[in-house]
């Protein structure tokens, strides 16, 4: 058989010389389109196109086009360069108008011209300016063109980690309809379970509950609404009632050492100069949707206020599964019952007054005859004296009371029955102003610094209203006492408690009475 088969041979090469090639650098990212005008001065090598961009956009910060028509533009790298005149001249005809709130129809790649002038720093003067332009772009264009939300949610995440804008990320998340990346969902929620729970929102813990609720029938069909309203507050509830009786929140104890760090490249698929802002920030978080019993916790509540709340709608059906702790469960059911009652109360129609301008016309005569009947000039005696004499020999009919009292049918008795004694006074004026709640000194001395807090925050009426439900007849009273400020009852006592979960971190009054776990405490009120 021939053997087809070749020997090989293998060439020998000295590598302890470079190539002559290896001297010519590969240069970045270069222009592909160059300026129309070309005036941009080089200042010494080839720029890239991002480094370009930022050049020209520098030069015309400030230029404002005169009134253009509009010509299309559409490119998948927009910059100054690749625009001819025409498209130019609209460009800072449309920017000037944005800048002045106006948001004419434009397309696409002029929108992202400006923002990649926002996002390297020109056309702004501090940081929070940049954010609210890029904000009112998002916000005025993203029902036209569809396409900005891919680009910016993701663009204003990196505005806000480059400027260390932590605020506004919340803000951002409701912009993208709930979208937030996973590590800075856990790096926000931890700042606001730190800071304040009540910020937080559905749409933020949706991604830590154990299943999907978007998929409930309650939730479809007017829950989320209601959901929105009521999870912000019961999560507050919950986090201060946990706080003030197991000094823990709801944000989970996690281990210094279980905190991660990330890095993101800043301003992917933009037109970005990383020379700027770097080309990539790191920050630290600590995994939140990883800790099971976190989760478990958020979950149930969730499921007990959902419960709770399609009960109070007439909502058939109740969620199963995994229940809340008595304890827990009976203090978010106590507080919607409350604030649902209060809701209610609000939102019923006040009827409807009319004012009869003939009698209103007749009272304001009447009024004023009086007004002047009653006034005396001091520095004319001699008047008084002669108006005296002539009214005592004056028919009765001409006495401005007596004109009142016919027209009212008023009859005065004698004997008149006086309205029995009440529990308690109104005060008025300055004498409001000195009304507090106050222990006697032996008592006070063994009170929680939460109760001292409780009592400080209470305004006049509402010490009033603690004294009346200490008092022997509460109901009657409390009626009074509304009518004298013009309240009602409901209101004067669910003011009470929201000073309480302020304060205490407990709901103070259920029903129209004290709560006994807390009766003990008022027995040494001064009344």
């Amino acid at each position: 058989m021939k053997d087809n088969s070749r020997q090989l041979e293998f060439m020998e090469i000295d590598l302890s010389e470079e190539p002559e090639t290896a001297a010519v650098p590969v240069p970045d990212r270069s222009t592909i389109v160059q300026s129309a005008d070309d005036t941009m001065p080089h200042r010494g090598g080839i720029l890239s196109s991002e480094k370009r961009f930022v050049e020209e956009a520098k030069q015309w910060a400030e230029m404002e086009g005169d009134v253009s028509p509009w010509v299309p533009f559409m490119s998948y790298w927009p910059t100054y360069g690749v625009m001819n005149e025409a498209q130019r001249k609209w460009y800072m005809f449309w920017r000037k108008e944005v800048r002045q709130g106006r948001y004419p129809d434009t397309d696409l790649s002029y929108l992202f011209v400006h923002i990649y002038e926002l996002i390297n720093g020109i056309g702004w003067q501090n940081p929070q300016d940049g954010y609210d332009q890029l904000k009112q772009l998002w916000v005025n264009y993203r029902e036209r063109l569809p396409q900005l939300n891919i680009y910016m949610q993701e663009w204003m995440v990196d505005y806000v980690l480059v400027h260390q804008m932590e605020m506004s990320l919340s803000e951002v998340m409701g912009l993208s309809g709930g979208y937030l990346p996973a590590e800075m969902l856990d790096r926000e929620l931890q700042r606001i379970l730190q800071d304040n729970v009540s910020d937080i929102s559905l749409n933020m813990l949706q991604r830590y509950y154990d299943y999907d609720i978007t998929l409930s029938k309650f939730y479809r069909d007017g829950g989320k609404e209601v959901m929105e309203q009521y999870i912000p507050r019961v999560m507050a509830l919950v986090d201060s009632y946990l706080e003030r009786t197991r000094q823990v929140g709801l944000l989970p104890e996690c281990d210094p050492n279980d905190e991660r760090t990330m890095e993101r490249i800043l301003f992917r698929k933009a037109v970005y100069d990383d020379s700027i802002y770097g080309r990539s920030v790191s920050f630290r978080y600590t995994p939140i949707g990883e800790q099971a019993e976190f989760v478990q916790m958020v979950t149930r509540i969730y499921r007990c206020t959902e419960n709770k709340l399609r009960e109070l709608l007439g909502f058939r059906g109740r969620l199963r599964g995994q229940t809340l702790e008595p304890e827990l469960a009976n203090l978010i059911e106590r507080y919607l019952d409350k604030a649902y009652a209060i809701e209610q109360a609000e939102t019923v129609e006040q009827p409807m007054i009319r004012i009869d301008t003939e009698k209103l016309a007749s009272l304001q005569q009447e009024s004023e005859y009086v007004r002047l009947a009653l006034t005396i000039e001091d520095d004319h005696p001699s008047e008084v004296k002669d108006e005296e004499d002539n009214n005592n020999n004056a028919n009765v009919t001409s006495n401005p009371f007596d004109v009142l009292e016919a027209r009212n049918e008023i009859t005065p008795t004698e004997g008149s029955m006086e309205s029995e004694p009440s529990a308690v006074e109104i005060a008025t004026g300055a004498e409001v102003e000195s009304i507090r709640l106050q222990w006697d000194e032996s008592a006070e001395a063994d009170l929680d610094e939460e109760w001292l807090l409780f009592a400080n925050e209470l305004s006049p009426q509402q010490v009033q209203t603690i004294h009346v439900l200490l008092g022997a007849s509460p109901d009657t009273e409390l009626m009074r006492l509304a009518e004298q400020y013009g309240t009602m009852p409901t209101l004067l006592l669910d003011e009470i408690n929201d000073v309480a979960m302020e304060t205490i971190g407990d709901l103070l009054i259920d029903g129209d009475r004290i709560v006994p776990d807390y009766i003990d405490v008022f027995e040494h009120v001064k009344r």
